[in-house]
């Protein structure tokens, strides 16, 4: 029995000196600071801007276009005869439905590409964070943002940064 309770105690001494060297392996990064730091971001943004450029110009023009209408038929729309005045009601009505389709459309691209272009850049940073992981032996890395508290932890964003870039 004694020899029994020894190979517990010794078995529960061996497991709490893992959990503390698997402690000394977890590392924390703060992936979103490293998101704002990049200057590839900016390089994107321009990039996505140019590409959705002539499509937002369209898009204002269209719009004016059909504000300047609305504005007509509220200001003239009294005094213009029955034809004309439903002539450009219809105008109006099949011009803001264009509109709003064309402005779904872009909505939709745009935020598509964009959401391409941020995870082309996040995984950037998960293969920064892996290098860096393995190059110092860390078991873990967790978010930084995922993180209450870390005592124990070493920060690697920096390291990561320097990875990236």
């Amino acid at each position: 029995m004694k020899k029994l309770l020894c190979a517990a105690g010794l078995g529960l001494a061996l497991a709490a000196s893992a959990g503390a060297q698997a402690a000394d392996k977890i590392a924390v990064v703060n992936v979103s600071s490293i998101f704002q730091q990049l200057p590839q971001r900016a390089t994107v943004a321009k990039q996505l801007e140019n590409e959705f450029k002539g499509r937002a110009s369209e898009l204002q023009k269209m719009e004016s276009d059909l504000q300047a209408k609305m504005q007509r038929l509220q200001r003239d729309g009294s005094t213009m005869k029955a034809s004309e005045r439903s002539r450009l009601e219809k105008d109006v009505m099949t011009q803001r439905q264009t509109f709003s389709t064309k402005a779904q459309a872009f909505e939709q691209d745009n935020r598509r590409r964009q959401t391409e272009e941020r995870n082309k850049i996040l995984s950037r940073i998960q293969d920064a964070v892996k290098k860096v992981a393995a190059d110092d032996g860390y078991d873990v890395v967790i978010d930084a943002n995922a993180v209450a508290y870390s005592a124990s932890g070493k920060d690697i964003t920096a390291d990561v940064l320097k990875q990236v870039k």
